[in-house]
């Protein structure tokens, strides 16, 4: 049995990945700045932290097999692009200083190229108030993250749609790409949280894109 760490355990995709690996009866340790909505398992030690405090994070860190940041800095934050990537880098060093030989990193959408040379977060009709979140994750995935050699890294990209407005459920089928949408028969790349949070914990246990990128899509 792996040692998880799951960092921002109480976010929209932080709670389903946390309810997955759960599920899978995986003893995790749920990093949050507040702690208070998880639910008390026997398989989840609850850490209230702040990620920012590099020092602290390092001693959350080590002994881990594995860390998951599902680290997100707030989409109504009016300064987003500084503080994902303050909290970003980090988490990186502190994943580093720790000396914890694998991360996965809950991306974004807007790193997929929706045509040769094009990316999704460069496009024409993307929405301008998660523009300067998806660039902050872009710029941390292709600046920093993928030069990374002292520890196995993945990258994950949702599809672009998940179910933010409406319940989904867990299905377990979907179909894995690299760095451009998955699309279904009806040309939509969807897919929802709960099945997200199957295929990181999928990743947890095999390993298929260490130190690359991936998505899903049904």
């Amino acid at each position: 049995m792996k040692n998880i760490v799951l960092i921002g355990a109480t976010g929209y995709v932080g709670s389903a990945i946390l309810n997955e690996l759960i599920h899978r009866q995986n003893e995790v340790t749920a990093i949050a700045r507040n702690t208070s909505s998880i639910t008390n398992n026997t398989l989840v030690k609850k850490l209230a932290l702040d990620i920012t405090n590099q020092a602290e994070l390092v001693k959350a860190l080590k002994g881990a097999d594995v860390v998951i940041s599902a680290f997100n800095a707030g989409w109504n934050n009016p300064n987003l692009y500084d503080d994902f990537t303050t909290g970003a880098q980090t988490i990186h060093n502190a994943v580093r200083e720790a000396k914890v030989k694998r991360l996965i990193v809950i991306g974004g959408a807007g790193t997929l190229y929706i045509k040769p040379g094009l990316q999704l977060v460069d496009s024409a009709d993307f929405p301008e108030f998660i523009k300067p979140g998806a660039t902050a994750v872009r710029d941390y995935f292709e600046n920093i993250l993928s030069k990374e050699e002292s520890f196995a890294w993945t990258y994950f990209s949702p599809a672009i749609e998940m179910n933010y407005l409406n319940p989904g459920k867990r299905t377990g089928h979907f179909r894995l790409g690299t760095n451009a949408p998955v699309y279904d028969s009806e040309c939509r790349s969807r897919v929802s949280v709960e099945d997200v949070a199957v295929a990181i914990a999928d990743e947890v246990e095999n390993g298929q894109f260490l130190n690359r990128q991936f998505t899903i899509g049904y």
